[in-house]
């Protein structure tokens, strides 16, 4: 499962970065809102500029109709090459799938909440579909990673090569749980990926290393 950072924070975006796991970078409209000051596609160009090689920089579209849609996202595929456009699972949202993806924009259709949904995102030519696991579960416990499941079993039926985002990973556990599903792709906070690094058994262990590293440099003197 490739690791994407969900956040429009750009500390947390560089921290991600640097640590040389991230292959992308997920944003919504409620990210942006918590950057003060900052312009959405500002944001998107120091993003791009920063995260050299990364497979994928998501700019999600505000508009209503396809025709907004896709006016938008052919705005933003100019920012960067790995930008993707990100549609919402609606009727318009989908037309503006099939228009963008037939132009070879990459696309990511999101707030997806059935194995339904994605089956026509998946036909619409997304190249991401992102289920959500942590807000589907605020309300069904534990159906966030059965849906993950759900899907990775359609579209392996099916042969259909839409990457599945799990999205709304909120733990350790649902990232996990979310590869072990079959989740191609996993977007989440700095912090869960960051959480990701810990484990006592380390901490313990480079608490040894450290004393003894001590010990050796006194034993030198």
């Amino acid at each position: 499962m490739r690791i994407f950072v969900d956040t429009a924070n750009f500390d947390d975006i560089k921290k991600a970065y640097d640590m040389g796991v991230l292959s992308g970078v997920t944003t919504n409209p409620s990210l942006i809102a918590k950057e003060a000051g900052v312009r959405y596609e500002d944001r998107l160009r120091e993003i791009a500029d920063y995260c050299k090689g990364i497979e994928s920089i998501s700019a999600e579209v505000f508009g209503e109709t396809a025709e907004e849609m896709v006016k938008e996202g052919l705005a933003f595929s100019e920012i960067a090459p790995n930008i993707t456009v990100k549609l919402p699972l609606t009727p318009d949202g989908l037309r503006a799938c099939r228009q963008l993806t037939d132009k070879g924009i990459t696309t990511n259709v999101t707030l997806v909440f059935s194995a339904t949904q994605a089956l026509l995102a998946g036909r619409a030519g997304a190249t991401y579909v992102s289920p959500f696991i942590g807000r589907l579960e605020d309300v069904s416990k534990g159906s966030g990673i059965e849906l993950i499941s759900q899907i990775a079993s359609i579209f392996e039926q099916h042969d259909i090569k839409t990457n599945i985002l799990a999205a709304s990973i909120r733990t350790v556990d649902h990232a996990l749980e979310a590869a072990l599903a079959g989740a191609n792709v996993g977007t989440m906070p700095y912090k869960v990926i960051e959480d990701m690094t810990k484990h006592p058994k380390t901490a313990e262990g480079l608490a040894t290393f450290a004393a003894d590293a001590e010990k050796y440099k006194k034993n030198l003197k």
